[in-house]
């Protein structure tokens, strides 16, 4: 291990990968990783399958296994039979964690993230389609996701809740958590093995604020430039350490077994060539996080990175940062809205990548 992953991992953050392929999983990258870099879990999405299923070769054995089939029902067996594979080669670290880590998730299809209903039922799908305890079901924190998330919680699944910007929607996510693990409770399940992480997107509020900044000008707002996304960040962690001291129903739920709900720091490789490429994983330590790395970031923290605890006594300066944006005219809940409307529109544009180069890949191997 390298010493900067492993200080980082011993102050209380899980090392998770945001990246998955065939390829990475049979050419041995990914154990290696795992044996050198702390890295205890993985995180896919849209772009990161629309990057992986573009390539030439590595599906083509199975896509001539499964014929002519719908392009649809082709993208579901190869993104879900990496998962699986994913999961299999975490299984030890899962058990080793008692499921807090080892986990491997997978998104559902992002034209569903205004579909409350079908966004339960595919997650369900997804769940039983991998058949793996220490899988994990990606679901935006859409208004609509919301319920959705509560829903699959409730039975007894796992849930990576996606695309968090805002304070006032993580709120909601941690209330949507809380409500499914005592539907789950209510429902029988064991709540010991139910996982959770709230995604919360860092870097990308950085890069929009930014622009808003530089816009601006002046002095006071150059000063500004590069800290919005670290400080709506650690407000995030104030939170949760607040609502989970504070729910009611948490105390009972835990005492059942029941695991906190883990932030995920995301969108954490640097956008920005002035600030460290470190930036969001070292200004970002604190217990009972995950944070989920492009495999260059890790490598930027493996090789010069911190990994000192860094967000405690830190939410008086954060309050404030904020509230200067605000003095601004820099309205946070505007730019994190349209992040998260970006954030849906970027998916989907990936997923409809995937399935034009998985129909390209089934008709060249059945030419």
């Amino acid at each position: 291990m390298t010493e900067a992953t492993q200080r980082t991992s011993d102050n209380g953050v899980s090392i998770w990968l945001d990246d998955l392929s065939r390829s990475r999983i049979e050419s041995g990258s990914l154990q290696d990783l795992i044996a050198n870099k702390n890295v205890v879990g993985v995180t896919t999405n849209p772009s990161i399958f629309q990057k992986a299923l573009s390539q030439v070769g590595p599906y083509d054995a199975q896509l001539k296994e499964l014929g002519k089939v719908d392009v649809e029902t082709a993208v579901r067996e190869l993104t879900t039979t990496d998962v699986r594979n994913a999961t299999d080669i975490f299984r030890e670290i899962a058990e080793a964690t008692d499921f807090v880590d080892g986990r491997v998730s997978i998104e559902v299809d992002p034209r569903l993230a205004h579909d409350t209903e079908n966004t339960a039922k595919q997650a369900v799908e997804l769940w039983e389609k991998v058949n793996r305890p220490n899988a994990m079901i990606k679901i935006p924190a859409t208004l609509e996701g919301l319920p959705a998330i509560t829903a699959t919680l409730a039975k007894g699944i796992s849930v990576n809740v996606t695309l968090i910007f805002s304070l006032e929607r993580y709120e909601q996510v941690i209330d949507a958590y809380i409500e499914g693990i005592a539907q789950a409770a209510a429902n029988g399940h064991d709540l010991k093995h139910i996982g959770s992480v709230a995604s919360f997107f860092v870097s990308r509020v950085d890069t929009a604020v930014d622009k808003l900044l530089e816009a601006n000008g002046s002095d006071e707002a150059k000063a500004l430039e590069g800290k919005a996304a670290v400080a709506n960040a650690r407000l995030a962690y104030e939170l949760f350490e607040k609502k989970f001291a504070e729910d009611p129903r948490w105390a009972d739920l835990a005492a059942k077994g029941a695991k906190v709900q883990r932030p995920l720091w995301a969108s954490t490789g640097t956008k920005n060539a002035a600030y460290s490429d470190c930036k969001y994983v070292d200004e970002l330590v604190a217990k009972h996080i995950v944070n989920t790395m492009p495999e260059k970031t890790l490598n930027a923290l493996a090789d010069h990175g911190n990994g000192a605890p860094s967000i405690e006594g830190t939410y008086e300066e954060s309050h404030a940062i904020i509230n200067k944006l605000a003095e601004l005219g820099i309205n946070l809940k505007d730019v994190t809205d349209k992040l998260e409307a970006d954030g849906v529109a970027a998916f989907i544009k990936s997923w409809d990548s995937v399935l034009s180069d998985v129909q390209s890949g089934i008709d060249r191997v059945n030419a």
